[in-house]
Order: C-alpha cells, then sequence, then structure tokens
C-alpha cells in the first residue's frame, strides 16, 4: 500500500484536513469538532498516515477548496484523486457529481436517471454517504426530490451541507436560487 500522507487546513467553514498518496487525493474531511476530533478520523481511516508539509500539488488543491468555499467559482475537477478500491458503481456516481458546476444542484434521482435506472436513487445517495472527497465531489450539490435537502453524513450535517449551498449561492430547479436572500456563510468562531 502507498504511503498516506495529510495535513489540516483552515477554510470559512472550518479545519478541514486532506490525505494523500502518489496517486493523488486519498480523502478529505470536512470540519469535526475540533482539531483532536480531525485527526482522529484520519487516523481511523488511515491508521499508518503520517502528518506532513503538503506537496505543491496538494498545497494547489488546499488554495483551490479554499477559494471555493470562499465563494469563487471552481468546479475542483482537474484536482487528481486516488480512487484506489472505490466500487465501479461508486465512481461513476461520483463522476457524476463531480460534473455539477458550483452554484448549481441535482437530484439523487438526476443522477440515477443518468446512471441509467431511476431506481437507483437510494444506492445513490448512499454512495454520495460514503463519499472520502467531499467538497472536491460536490456531494452538498446533490439534494433530494423537490429541492429537499436529503441527508449529509459529514460533521454538522445538513446544516454543514446549506452553508456550503449558501456560499455557492446555489438554486434548485424547484427554486431558481434558495439562498438570493442570504448573507455569505460566516467564519465559524474559535
Amino acid at each position: 500500500m502507498d504511503e498516506i500522507a495529510f495535513a489540516i487546513f483552515d477554510t470559512p467553514i472550518g479545519l478541514c484536513a486532506i490525505a494523500w498518496s502518489e496517486h493523488g487525493i486519498k480523502a478529505l474531511s470536512l470540519p469535526e469538532q475540533n482539531e483532536v476530533s480531525l485527526r482522529k478520523r484520519l487516523g481511523r481511516r488511515f491508521p499508518s498516515s503520517r502528518e506532513m508539509p503538503p506537496t505543491p500539488t496538494i498545497t494547489g488543491a488546499i488554495a483551490r477548496i479554499r477559494a471555493l468555499l470562499e465563494g469563487q467559482r471552481d468546479d475542483l475537477t482537474t484536482i487528481i484523486l486516488d480512487m484506489e478500491g472505490e466500487p465501479e458503481f461508486h465512481r461513476r456516481v461520483y463522476d457524476l457529481a463531480r460534473a455539477i458546476p458550483p452554484g448549481e444542484t441535482r437530484t439523487y434521482g438526476d443522477i440515477a436517471a443518468d446512471l441509467g435506472d431511476k431506481t437507483l436513487s437510494r444506492a445513490v445517495g448512499q454512495a454520495l454517504g460514503r463519499n472520502p472527497w467531499p467538497i472536491v465531489i460536490p456531494c452538498h450539490r446533490v439534494l433530494a426530490a423537490n429541492g429537499k435537502t436529503g441527508g449529509f453524513s459529514a460533521n454538522g450535517g445538513v446544516e454543514t451541507k446549506m452553508r456550503m449551498l449558501t456560499i455557492e449561492r446555489a438554486g434548485t430547479s424547484a427554486a431558481p436560487s434558495l439562498f438570493a436572500d442570504l448573507p455569505l456563510a460566516a467564519k465559524p468562531r474559535r
């Protein structure tokens, strides 16, 4: 197995973590309750990982993730992910979710239909619930039917999902802009 390194970095939504191998980003963690919880999560996922300074490629990815979370438009599609070990179905779901531009949303049913079977909506939700790369694979841009938020497995749950959509000023097919009257999400207090 490749050596896994990780780094913790600050964003407008809180401290995040990024783990990488020589093949690309292995995982991205959204903010936890505190830095200790974030390190523990990474330690459970990658027990032999080591905290290291980010490589130039990872530094660039971090800068782009921060910029997106500051409201800049970047689809992050050129960030290289290490998908080794991911099931084929999940990869297909992640590819479709990754194609959703900032500020836009789709539904679980839309992605299921793109996969060729609208009844796969629940399986799409389960795959996105296991997404190792939130933000880069923008699972927060996938909603339930009729513009409802659906679930979100990251710390903070649906509130975190809504903060990210607010930053992006996302709209849905049910409403041109869910967040037109809301200010950009404020940086959390420490």
